[in-house]
């Protein structure tokens, strides 16, 4: 079995990062430093940049959940394969996308 002990030290490190990046948003999304504007156009502003806040926070939310599982497929033995052909998923690929389930070949297909 193939020791990807460095693939599971970045994805947990890459984890925290975004788990650190959702709860800053949500201070964000939830103005606790600075209250909701009074001036309509500031408050229309102001609702753009929640709107770009939500898409990114749904982003590393769907990033956390492609971790967590790519955590469990190290622990089940079946990290480094890919889910839809079934060959082995190349180092350079792992080291670009740690928590990707498919192979280049697949991903391209």
């Amino acid at each position: 079995m193939t020791d990807y002990s460095k693939y599971e030290a970045r994805l947990q490190a890459l984890r925290d990062e975004m788990v650190s990046r959702i709860n800053a948003i949500e201070k964000d999304l939830h103005h606790e430093d600075q209250p909701v504007e009074k001036d309509f156009a500031e408050q229309v502003t102001q609702g753009e940049n929640d709107d770009v806040l939500t898409a990114l926070d749904d982003e590393a939310r769907e990033t956390v959940r492609k971790i967590d599982a790519a955590l469990l497929r190290i622990r089940t033995g079946t990290y480094g394969i890919c889910e839809q052909c079934g060959n082995p998923i190349g180092e350079k690929r792992l080291e670009v996308v740690p928590y990707t389930t498919l192979c280049i070949e697949c991903a391209e297909a």
